[in-house]
């Protein structure tokens, strides 16, 4: 369904396009004049012009002319009469998708109009995504560290490669994913994120690879798994570090064939999206713990990148401040809203351990708290302002007689479990993210502590 604007001065055949186009499911306006064309266009643009070349002494040129000038503009059909090519012709070079002659025939002209619908709904997509890059491209900054990360996004966008994102959490690996997939010929395709550490290991293999009727309880019915209804787009597969070793073996196997076997089947199923992985985890460590395949570890490292952490491009914060602080804005129709001098050199000074993503809690947090435009030190938390002691304060190095490391670290682990746990309200699922864990990794420590590893 579009919107679509008629322009005749023949009201028959205005009131005949209406019922025709509404008839296909399509929203219709009309206009008998060029003034009144060009104010329907003033008060909304449409997906779609279908304007007669002759308005009584005015020209269906001015209409075009006018649909064309718009930032986003509609796609133009001109009616033109029989024996006149040369109205036709000026149409076409003046920027018509198409034109239909009098007496038009119904069905021809509802496949333009399907057709030149088609092509402005892609236009926009494209533009869309064009700017959802560059925004991309905002968010990773202008340091030499970045504009490194950019340069080889760039690069490998195009090409087939497999692609490995590390870096601390929350330093943008999904933003660097997304990029990847928005600079690639898959941009039109579907980008699907996978959690790997946050969903059980039987129910992930269902997600991944699918499952068919009766494969285990509850599968009442056929399911195509991620990677097959992606299509010809991008699976990310996140945390991919917390893959159970069993899982591991698996998907090593669908990746070598670029085919899955869904759960509970021995068909095997070809696929076309491409994997990027990321992780917060030293991989070559985790191979040689036994907790990671070398051989899956190969075959995702086709292409490595490593996203900086914030405190390593400090240059980086203002304008990841401002982008950020502009988006908030709009949410929340601020426009307004600015950083004092103050508030930016303290957010210049803190190390920001949660990275990109605290900052962004940072900021939304000032905005949204905040009863003046100019957010200043005072909207920004104590730990940021400067004047809390942070948790991650230098400890005090003494070595007393009977001193125990791991002791020692346990206690630590334990206070930030508890700590996480208190600002998050017992949410577990926000504890762990707040400490850069999966949640897996999150229930292990607190099973190893003796806390109930289970949700309350």
């Amino acid at each position: 369904m579009a919107d679509v604007l008629v322009v005749d001065d023949e009201p028959s055949i205005r009131e005949f396009l209406e019922v025709l186009l509404s008839k296909y499911g399509h929203q219709t306006r009309t206009a008998g004049s060029l003034r009144e064309a060009r104010e329907a266009l003033e008060v909304k643009a449409p997906e779609l012009v279908v304007t007669d070349f002759r308005l009584g002494r005015e020209s269906g040129l001015d209409v075009l002319k006018a649909a064309r000038a718009l930032p986003l503009p509609p796609e133009v059909i001109v009616v033109t009469a029989f024996g006149t090519p040369a109205s036709a012709v000026e149409a076409m070079r003046q920027g018509a998708y198409d034109y239909v002659t009098k007496p038009f025939d119904n069905d021809e002209l509802m496949l333009l109009v399907e057709r030149a619908v088609e092509k402005r709904s892609l236009r926009a997509e494209n533009r869309q995504l064009r700017s959802s890059a560059l925004g991309a491209s905002v968010f990773m900054g202008s340091s030499p560290a970045m504009q490194q990360v950019w340069s080889i996004v760039q690069k490998v966008a195009p090409t087939r490669a497999t692609v490995l994102v590390t870096g601390e959490s929350g330093t943008g690996k999904e933003v660097v994913a997304r990029a990847i997939h928005l600079l690639s010929p898959r941009a039109g395709h579907p980008f699907v994120p996978v959690n790997c550490g946050a969903i059980a290991e039987g129910v992930l293999e269902s997600e991944l690879f699918g499952h068919v009727k009766g494969a285990f309880t509850g599968a009442t019915s056929d399911r195509q798994g991620l990677l097959v209804s992606a299509g010809e787009g991008t699976v990310m597969l996140d945390e991919v570090g917390e893959l159970p070793l069993g899982t591991q073996v698996k998907l090593l196997r669908v990746l070598q064939e670029r085919q899955v076997k869904p759960v509970g089947s021995s068909r095997e199923v070809p696929f076309e999206a491409r994997i990027v992985a990321a992780t917060n985890r030293n991989l070559e460590a985790e191979v040689k713990a036994g907790r990671f395949r070398e051989d899956l570890l190969f075959r995702l490292n086709v292409i490595s990148l490593e996203v900086p952490p914030l405190r390593q491009r400090r240059e980086d914060v203002p304008r990841l401040a401002e982008f950020f602080l502009e988006r908030i804005a709009r949410e929340l129709g601020r426009p307004r809203l600015r950083l004092s001098s103050e508030s930016l050199e303290a957010l210049q000074r803190f190390s920001f351990p949660g990275n990109v993503r605290q900052m962004q809690n940072v900021i939304e947090r000032a905005a949204t708290l905040s009863d003046t435009d100019e957010l200043g030190l005072a909207s920004l938390p104590p730990l940021v302002q400067g004047t809390a002691t942070p948790m991650e304060a230098e400890p005090d190095l003494s070595l007393p007689v009977g001193f125990s490391l791991e002791r020692h670290l346990d206690t630590i682990e334990r206070r930030y479990l508890h700590e996480a746990l208190r600002r998050s309200g017992g949410s577990k699922m926000k504890a762990a993210e707040q400490l850069g864990l999966s949640f897996r990794s999150f229930r292990y420590r607190l099973a190893k502590h003796g806390l109930p590893p289970d949700d309350a």
